[in-house]
């Protein structure tokens, strides 16, 4: 072969070569991508809820795909009541929970367990009283009780001591010049009310919803005042997290709240005239049905639903009332721990810096 016929050949090679070259890094690169995709998995956050109504903000959230927006995935698991979430919310094996801000919380975080109350999940805004005190009917036709200093001597029934609903009691008794100790106080979880009226059981209670609404339809109770009126805007159930979510997983814990905030402001559009009856009440009926334990979306028109902070704000005024009285009844075990202690108002701060602050339907 003479040199220019080399020469020509390996010229040729080269472009042949180059041109592979070019191909396979093309090639490559449009790979990168779909791999990157199929890798980025969305953040998982396990999330304790009680199955009521005040974790509306949560399930409208995940059925609206809000956390999705934010790359979350959310797990939820339910729990009976708030209390047995604050093991699990210490440890790590649940990011966040939701529910009443009781003496356990303070006595836990005492004890050097890292938890942080950061948003509003339920609160008493005057004319949504979701919980009040109900009186057995026969009492109040008798005439048995006409004020709240008859509750004097009454058997009370309530969830449990060292909640937001015992310090609800103190202020009803203080209200009929009694003191905490004049009531004859037992202890039963919400839906067991109605069976303890029917049986005569107990002569009032405080109450929340759905079950008050079952009450004075079966006829044995009267609602004599709604919570909204004992305590207005009084902080009933609240959004924590987990020291470890906020102390590993921060931005996760900042993109949760913006998805929760959306959640909780549509469910808030919803309301109206005490009721869920605004702008978008039936889809969220619709999905609360498919997230509680309450299957009749007609019950959800009767009954008085719970509100929250469209921004949701913690109303701090409410939550040193309540530890005042748990102090004082010896719930809480150190005098040293105040509301500072265990609220964090930076995640919804930050939330409402990004999302603008609500300016959706407001019920007046």
């Amino acid at each position: 072969m003479s040199d220019t016929a080399f020469q020509r050949e390996r010229a040729r090679v080269g472009r042949v070569v180059a041109r592979v070259a070019l191909l396979s890094s093309l090639a490559l690169a449009a790979l990168l991508p779909a791999r990157g995709a199929a890798s980025s998995e969305p953040d998982q956050v396990h999330l304790g809820v009680a199955r009521s109504m005040s974790d509306s903000g949560y399930y409208v959230a995940d059925k609206k795909g809000y956390f999705r927006d934010e790359g979350i995935a959310v797990a939820m698991t339910a729990f009976s009541s708030a209390a047995l979430m604050v093991a699990p919310l210490g440890t790590g094996e649940l990011d966040v929970g939701g529910g009443t801000v009781s003496a356990g919380l303070y006595n836990a975080v005492s004890r050097g367990i890292l938890l942080k109350v950061v948003a509003d999940q339920a609160s008493m805004r005057p004319g949504y009283g979701f919980a009040g005190l109900m009186v057995r009917k026969d009492l109040v036709e008798s005439g048995r009780y006409r004020t709240l200093a008859d509750l004097k001597g009454m058997r009370v029934a309530m969830t449990a001591p060292g909640t937001g609903t015992s310090s609800t009691l103190n202020q009803l008794l203080i209200k009929g010049g009694l003191t905490y100790g004049d009531a004859d106080v037992v202890y039963l979880a919400f839906p067991e009310h109605l069976t303890a009226y029917l049986n005569k059981a107990i002569d009032a209670s405080l109450t929340t919803e759905p079950t008050m609404t079952q009450m004075i339809e079966e006829g044995v109770a009267v609602r004599v005042l709604g919570n909204d009126q004992v305590v207005p805007d009084q902080q009933i159930a609240v959004a924590i997290y987990s020291g470890k979510f906020i102390a590993d997983r921060r931005d996760v814990a900042r993109r949760f709240m913006r998805a929760y905030l959306r959640g909780v402001r549509d469910y808030y559009a919803a309301l109206k005239g005490g009721r869920l009856a605004g702008p978008g009440a039936d889809e969220i009926i619709s999905i609360l049905t498919d997230y509680t334990t309450i299957k009749d979306p007609a019950m959800y028109r009767r009954i008085i639903p719970s509100s929250v902070d469209p921004d949701g704000r913690v109303k701090l005024g409410s939550l040193r009332t309540d530890l005042a009285f748990y102090k004082a009844h010896g719930f809480v075990q150190s005098d040293a721990i105040e509301v500072e202690d265990v609220v964090d108002n930076s995640f919804v701060e930050e939330a409402v810096k990004a999302l603008g602050p609500y300016r959706g339907p407001h019920d007046p």
